[in-house]
């Protein structure tokens, strides 16, 4: 559903006008009683976020950063 809406009552109404929008109404703004700009809700993602879904199964021990490095890659750093 759209409605058309003055830029003064927009004004004076506009946090309704945001709640209208976000129940998924399309609002017009018109200014001198043309076609101004239209406001409309955001889309919605389209896949909800899950928190820690994407946990390692192999987690690396934190005992490995702190193992002392190979005779190797200590004489490269030299």
């Amino acid at each position: 559903m759209t409605s058309i809406v003055n830029v003064h009552d927009a004004k004076t109404h506009f946090s309704k006008l945001l709640d209208r929008a976000h129940a998924g109404e399309e609002i017009i703004l018109a200014k001198a009683g043309k076609p101004y700009a239209r406001l409309v809700p955001l889309e919605r993602p389209k896949v909800e976020r899950r928190p820690g879904r994407l946990k390692l199964a192999n987690r690396i021990p934190d005992s490995f950063f702190f193992d002392p490095l190979p005779e190797e890659e200590l004489r490269a750093w030299e």
